[in-house]
């Protein structure tokens, strides 16, 4: 399972012209699936998501990073991304080899959105499988990228 963390100030999503999903501070996350992932992946994933500390103390003075989502009580907007598991080695079309089929991958990522809403903190999502136009006003900027495969 791949995780893109991204600190934001707001961000959003929308599907046929219509915003779906939007969040002001806090993290947008772009998941994607792999073939072989399971629930422990999955658990790993979520609670690193919600407790990394990419977030500045604003008491501090030059402290760009010593707060968790969590701890600022932020939002989270989670977007399905298959594309990250696109292989462009070979060509130049991606593979998708790699991706879930799209009924393992709808299932892990509700599963995921749910163990992210037990946080308590406001969860939005996209559209699972659906052609979304995500706005993301980055802050930093501060992007990650979270890796946590099955062996």
């Amino acid at each position: 399972m791949r995780v893109v963390i991204q600190r934001v100030k707001s961000s959003q999503v929308t599907v046929d012209g219509e915003i779906v999903g939007k969040i002001r501070r806090g993290l947008n996350l772009l998941v994607g699936i792999a073939d072989t992932d399971t629930e422990a992946e999955l658990d790993w994933l979520v609670r690193k998501c919600l407790g990394l500390r990419i977030f500045p103390d604003e008491d501090a003075i030059d402290d760009r990073f010593s707060k968790s989502v969590e701890e600022i009580n932020g939002e989270l907007l989670v977007i399905s991304q298959f594309t990250l598991y696109g292989d462009c080695h070979k060509g130049r079309r991606p593979s998708f080899d790699r991706s879930a089929s799209p009924n393992v991958a709808a299932d892990l990522y509700h599963l995921f959105v749910s163990k992210l809403r037990q946080s308590g903190l406001k969860v939005e999502t996209g559209i699972f499988g659906a052609m979304m136009q995500v706005s993301i006003e980055n802050d930093g900027p501060v992007t990650l990228l979270l890796n946590k495969e099955h062996v």
